[in-house]
């Protein structure tokens, strides 16, 4: 055999061990990868087996009732010889306007089951304005349902069946979970009963969305649909860590992103509801606003950290603890603040005379606050301003005196600052916020009262200095920040 051979005797010997050795890894990580999703799949069984029997469908009824105008249009669609015309003109002779009819309106949604005496949980939207609510069991019993509290401005509901020893889904921890981690979600989509779809979270701590007041939601992947609204969000251990709510969809179906109201959240509710039939919220009586980059420089700041008192409401609970406007909240009960919504959910899961420990920064000193909670008005959802300033390279507005003529049309106080009479198209203060008839207070944290106190504080800036004013229009307060020209 020559050389020539051997070598290529040599190389399809080594290719030859290549390709098994190939072949054994792969059937070896086959075989991994199948046990691993074999194992999956059976902790998903076992999951749904546990949790399934304490999910309940939930069919509403709500009725309306009208006079004839619907059936004049169907049965006389001239309208001519309706109910307006016959007592009109035959109601002394013994004409009688016949009873309303009746009109059913009818949905359906999902809950799930937390004490074996009957008690559920729900979404506000599913029976929050319903005359009748049907419940279906796993096993196929029905119960006419009994509402015991709904909280709108949560989208947490709770209702009750008359029924003993009954299956039902422990709650678990909702701050344990972790971006990533698998979840359930089990309900009633399109109607279909027991339907379990399977994802992770997606995110945490969603805001700002629009669904309801406080709003703190996971969002997940897990097929969420019309009908799966007041289910349980499950963690692999089969406990509720979440309600499902809501989609976003551009559709009506799924699309990828479902929001669950955090098990914590509506633990707190949950107890209220069922003991009182209300809610009762914590509340501090101040405004609050993030902080951008520089809002922060202009607090001594390097860096965007904790959240601002834009205002401090007279009379309430922050004002009798001491905090002022201008106080940056770095810190509730040890733990770093990060955002105004996450900070103000937090609060109103507080129970009205529990007192809390605020770390703050005033004037670049650090000051440890104990404040009382105060009661917010559950009907009255009280909306914080959470508006940062926008900074431009031009000023961009005229102000004038506050005349008594114009303290009357807008609601000001004669002394209260200067007032915009002016916002130039396109400037940095019109993209800030600004706008005629918006009152500008204080500059620097400086109280103004008039025009030249005014121009003397912005003659005291060097171009490009960031300037701080604060701004009313009567219902919003807050801080803003422009850059002098």
């Amino acid at each position: 055999m020559s050389m020539k051979t051997a070598n290529n005797v040599s190389k399809k010997v080594v290719m030859t061990l290549c390709i098994c050795s190939i072949t054994l890894y792969s059937n070896v990580t086959w075989s991994k990868n199948s046990n691993l999703a074999e194992t999956t799949g059976k902790g998903f069984s076992q999951v749904a087996k546990k949790t399934i029997p304490a999910v309940v469908f939930i069919r509403v009824e709500k009725i309306f009732s009208e006079r004839t105008t619907r059936s004049r249009q169907l049965n006389d669609p001239f309208g001519f010889f309706g109910d307006d015309f016959l007592e009109r003109f035959f109601g002394g002779s013994g004409y009688r306007r016949p009873p309303p009819k009746k009109y059913y309106q009818q949905g359906e949604g999902s809950g799930f089951i937390i004490s074996k005496d009957g008690y559920i949980l729900t979404n506000n939207h599913v029976v929050g304005d319903v005359d009748k609510i049907i419940v279906r069991l796993h096993d196929g019993r029905e119960f006419e349902g009994k509402l015991i509290g709904t909280d709108p401005h949560s989208e947490v509901a709770v209702i009750k069946i008359d029924a003993d020893d009954l299956p039902t889904l422990p709650l678990g921890n909702s701050s344990d979970l972790e971006i990533g981690e698998w979840v359930i979600a089990i309900g009633n989509p399109f109607g279909l009963s027991e339907t379990l779809t399977a994802g992770v979270v997606s995110a945490k701590g969603r805001n700002n969305i629009g669904i309801a007041d406080y709003e703190n939601f996971i969002q997940t992947d897990a097929a969420i649909n019309p009908g799966n609204s007041g289910g349980p969000l499950l963690n692999t251990k089969g406990e509720a860590v979440g309600i499902n709510t809501a989609i976003y969809s551009r559709s009506g179906g799924y699309m990828g992103i479902g929001f669950a109201i955090p098990i914590n959240m509506a633990r707190s509710i949950k107890d209220q509801l069922v003991k009182t039939g209300k809610v009762e919220r914590g509340y501090i009586g101040i405004i609050i606003q993030d902080l951008n980059m520089d809002l922060a420089q202009s607090f001594g700041l390097d860096e965007p950290k904790g959240i601002l008192i834009a205002k401090v409401v007279a009379g309430l609970a922050g004002e009798k603890a001491g905090l002022k406007s201008g106080d940056i909240i770095l810190k509730l009960n040890g733990e770093p603040v990060k955002k105004t919504s996450i900070f103000r959910n937090e609060i109103t899961t507080i129970l009205p005379r529990s007192t809390i420990k605020l770390e703050v920064l005033r004037d670049s000193q650090v000051k440890n606050i104990e404040v009382t909670i105060g009661s917010l008005d559950p009907d009255t959802a009280f909306k914080e301003a959470s508006k940062g300033g926008v900074t431009s390279s031009e000023l961009g507005i005229a102000v004038e005196n506050l005349t008594s003529e114009w303290a009357q049309r807008f609601g000001y106080e004669l002394g209260q600052g200067v007032i915009v009479a002016r916002v130039d198209s396109g400037s940095g203060a019109e993209r800030a916020g600004l706008r005629p008839g918006i009152l500008i207070t204080s500059v620097d944290r400086q109280p103004i009262t008039n025009v030249k106190e005014f121009k003397r504080a912005l003659s005291k800036k060097q171009k490009n200095n960031i300037i701080l004013f604060y701004v009313t229009d009567g219902s919003f307060s807050g801080f803003i920040t422009l850059k002098a020209k």
